[in-house]
């Protein structure tokens, strides 16, 4: 039986079974799938107006309209199922924990603490734990997750509480839901004096999505505007209702200036955590857990903050932490002291790794060495098609043809270093989300955690991207090979800062709209025949200003004759540059001599219009 044709491509069409493919995929791995030929795939996509080589990575919507056209059914796996299937490959899980009932014991709960920038989030974790955070962060905003760990006794016995403080500014959302998803509480700080925010509802709906209880710090009662009752009306409204109105959420009065309400509201998070959860761990299983923070430090590498979450992790553990992997060389606590091992719920700094993991990757003890790399290079694969697919941008025939047509569309091209996994990917995020126009697009080449480098720099200079460092600086003679370079590096402390500027920038980078506005209308009154100058024109200016060289349009019982522009301008013997309204005048239009004694002369200019 011959092939149908598609497209006038001779190609075996599918029977609706099903293919699945990893996120990112290419023609080429399709093509192995179905047993064809890469090529034949390639001139399919061609006629069906897209142009994709055979190893570029394929976004999804691509795959599954090729695979309707081939009668295929396309499932792109989703990537959790990708991972679980990767570990099954190890006889690995995540996720359980091993063992019998018995072999559970109870762990400390873990608290998130979200709610709307300088609401107080970070002085309410200072006052809890008496050291100073917030005076380290620029501007005092919180643009990195901290994990610490604080005793309280409730009914005579001692109880530990893991806290995670999520950044405030709404550019860390993905960061924040993180947080909900790795956490078993959410305290919900508000400020008496400023009630329910934005963000304090895009947090509840973090912690209502992750499906883990509330406690609501009502925080800065100290202060005069303090209104406590209000802010509990305010969220009864988004079903938060307080136990004092016959609901199940625990609100707590706090001040974390005058320390206020801290141990009760340490109490709430216990008693909460009792009532409605049951936490508990196998301590004796190999960890997992999940990367809270990373950053690069200068004296000791790739360093990561891990939220243990069941297992023990020791020192000298294999470990594998997203497309990092690596021995475990060092475990440092909250207070800086250094620990052997780290049980359930207990937050560490892990040094030993071999690359900085992303913030919210899962960590995992393997048995050797050689697992966990082959597990990362795996992963690693697997991010950067992802990654390659995300960032591709469909190029349809139409579109290159509209391109050709009006010129080039501009694009951005940024590479993005941070001090942080967490604020590279927020910062990324941010920009992304920029709307300006459809002339002017942002990619993303690369980014990275840790100083800039020469290979950075080398990028930019080939691809003509901008560098921004965000809390980071150029090393070695990066910097004097950025200026022999002439490449743009910009430092930012401040996430605002960074959005602002690149969003005034691709605004720069549009095409100047101009609009036509009427400078004055101009009545034919006499007409005068000279042999040296041509048809003259005596006219009374009858609004506004006519000027020399002005764009012109003659109408004619309101209709518009021709378009021209005032070629000379006179009065009386004298040439003039421009006559205003009241006066009279003679003029002379360029390559037009048509005229009769009503006509109306409109006279125009095109000025830029300023760009909302």
């Amino acid at each position: 039986m011959e092939a149908p044709s598609i497209g006038g491509v001779r190609i075996r069409k599918g029977d609706g079974q099903s293919v699945r493919l990893r996120r990112g995929a290419s023609l080429s791995d399709l093509a192995e799938k179905i047993n064809v030929d890469a090529a034949q795939l390639v001139q399919v996509l061609f006629s069906m107006g897209e142009m994709v080589t055979a190893t570029q990575s394929v976004n999804d919507d691509t795959l599954q309209l090729l695979g309707a056209e081939l009668n295929y059914d396309i499932q792109v796996v989703s990537p959790e199922d990708e991972e679980r299937e990767l570990l099954e490959r190890f006889d690995l899980e995540f996720g359980e924990d091993e063992g019998d009932e018995e072999d559970l014991e109870p762990r400390p709960p873990v608290v998130t603490v979200m709610g709307h920038v300088d609401h107080g989030k970070t002085k309410l974790l200072d006052a809890l734990r008496h050291s100073n955070v917030a005076a380290k962060e620029a501007g005092g905003i919180t643009q990195s997750i901290g994990a610490y760990q604080v005793a309280t006794e409730v009914d005579g016995v001692e109880r530990k509480i893991t806290f995670i403080d999520t950044p405030g500014h709404e550019a860390f959302t993905a960061m924040r839901a993180r947080g909900a998803k790795s956490t078993d509480i959410a305290i919900l700080v508000v400020a008496a004096d400023d009630g329910v925010m934005p963000q304090t509802i895009e947090a509840l709906n973090h912690a209502t999505a992750a499906d883990v209880p509330v406690v609501v710090a009502v925080n800065k009662i100290d202060k005069e505007a303090a209104d406590p009752q209000k802010v509990r009306g305010q969220l009864t409204e988004y079903g938060l209702v307080p136990e004092e109105y016959g609901g199940d959420t625990m609100f707590v009065d706090v001040s974390a200036v005058t320390g206020q309400g801290l141990d009760e509201l340490l109490e709430a998070v216990v008693l909460t955590a009792d009532a409605s959860l049951d936490l508990r761990a196998n301590p004796d299983m190999d960890a997992q857990g999940v990367a809270i923070e990373a950053h690069l430090d200068k004296g000791r590498g790739p360093v990561a903050t891990v939220l243990v979450q069941r297992g023990t992790l020791h020192v000298g553990d294999s470990i594998v932490a997203g497309p990092a992997h690596g021995r475990v060389r060092a475990l440092v606590s909250d207070t800086g002291e250094q620990v052997e091992e780290a049980p359930p719920s207990m937050p560490v700094q892990v040094l030993g790794l071999t690359s900085v993991p992303g913030a919210g990757d899962t960590i995992l003890v393997v048995p050797d060495d050689r697992t966990a790399r082959q597990i990362a290079d795996q992963r690693e694969a697997r991010k950067r098609a992802a990654l390659q697919a995300k960032g591709a941008r469909r190029k349809t025939l139409d579109a290159i043809k509209e391109q050709m047509e009006k010129g080039e569309t501009s694009e951005l091209l940024l590479i993005l270093k941070g001090d942080s996994a967490g604020s590279v990917e927020a910062l990324e995020d941010s920009l992304l989300n920029i709307e300006v126009d459809d002339e002017v697009s942002l990619r993303v080449i690369d980014r990275g955690v840790g100083a800039i480098t020469e290979t950075n720099v080398s990028l930019a200079s080939a691809s003509g991207a901008v560098i921004i460092g965000y809390n980071v600086r150029a090393q070695g003679k990066a910097t004097e090979m950025a200026d022999r370079e002439n490449v743009d590096i910009r430092y930012y402390t401040v996430i605002y800062d960074a959005i602002d500027e690149v969003e005034a920038a691709l605004k720069g980078m549009l095409k100047p709209i101009y609009e036509e506005v009427v400078t004055g209308h101009t009545e034919i009154r006499e007409i005068f025949r000279s042999s040296k100058v041509g048809t003259i024109a005596g006219c009374m200016v009858l609004d506004g200003t006519v000027r020399r060289h002005a764009k012109a349009r003659l109408l004619r019982d309101g209709v518009v004759v021709t378009e021209t522009e005032i070629n000379t301008l006179q009065r009386e013997k004298d040439s003039v540059t421009e006559v205003r309204e009241g006066y009279e005048c003679g003029l002379t239009l360029t390559n037009f001599s048509d005229i009769k004694q009503g006509d109306i002369i409109e006279t125009f200019e095109m000025r830029e219009k300023p760009r909302d």
